[in-house]
């Protein structure tokens, strides 16, 4: 356990040297503010409340979702796996003490805390603003059901990432992977739209997963279906992009 928590310190370490957290960051940052200055604008313009303090996050976490998250989460996960083995910075990090399944989990696991971090940070700005413009709507329950929408969010975000990283361990281009992860991005967003009863089989369209946490009353089945769709992937991908990392030659 000792092992497998040193390195991923270090793994989360590396993630946030590196400048497109900062980028990511101040993108984020940029969304929040002016969905706000829009939303503000609409308000004023037309005398009408487009979104309430604590609906405002929730606009805010569906811009997120399909647009800065995958397109850097894409990035991190390329960086964590493409990137180190074309620098042959992978070799010095295998000479630690630590297994090749430690050393993978903990790569997958400082992804997670990106994401986790990157949606924890933009659900507290957003929330913050939210509150600044519009106070009076604010409410406890209103609260919870944005935390929860922000952290279930880190389910089908992390299943897509576990596809750039199966990809990255087979590929050895780290551009090439991105350019094919946006395809597949676009892809199966359009393959969602074009037949919409098999929209379910295509991970990007459970980005709005959280949509179903969010009514008065939760489709238990739908969720529990969707759920676990979402585990297969993981599952899948997690054990397909171990076994080519630990099949790939340093």
């Amino acid at each position: 356990m000792g092992t497998f928590k040193a390195a991923f310190i270090n793994e989360v370490e590396k993630i946030y040297r590196k400048k497109k957290v900062v980028v990511a960051a101040i993108l984020s940052l940029l969304a929040i503010v002016m969905g706000q200055l829009l939303v503000t604008g609409v308000n004023k313009g037309f005398g009408l409340i487009t979104a309430s303090s604590t609906q405002f996050p929730i606009l805010v976490l569906s811009l997120l979702v399909n647009t800065i998250l995958p397109l850097f989460t894409a990035l991190v996960a390329i960086d964590v796996f493409s990137g180190e083995f074309s620098h042959n910075t992978m070799k010095i990090t295998l000479t630690r003490p630590v297994s090749r399944v430690k050393l993978y989990t903990a790569k997958i696991s400082a992804i997670a805390f990106f994401v986790l971090a990157n949606l924890l940070m933009v659900m507290l700005l957003s929330l913050a603003v939210g509150f600044i413009f519009n106070s009076v709507s604010l409410s406890v329950f209103g609260i919870l059901r944005i935390v929860l929408s922000y952290i279930v969010t880190l389910i089908p975000v992390m299943s897509f990432a576990l596809i750039i990283v199966f990809l990255s361990n087979v590929l050895k281009s780290g551009t090439t992977v991105f350019f094919l992860s946006i395809i597949l991005f676009i892809a199966f967003n359009a393959l969602s739209l074009v037949f919409p009863r098999y929209a379910n089989i295509f991970i990007t369209s459970m980005f709005d997963w959280y949509i179903l946490w969010n009514v008065d009353t939760i489709p238990l089945g739908k969720l529990i279906r969707e759920f676990f769709i979402m585990a297969g992937y993981v599952i899948m991908f997690y054990t397909a992009g171990y076994y080519m990392f630990d099949k790939k030659d340093l």
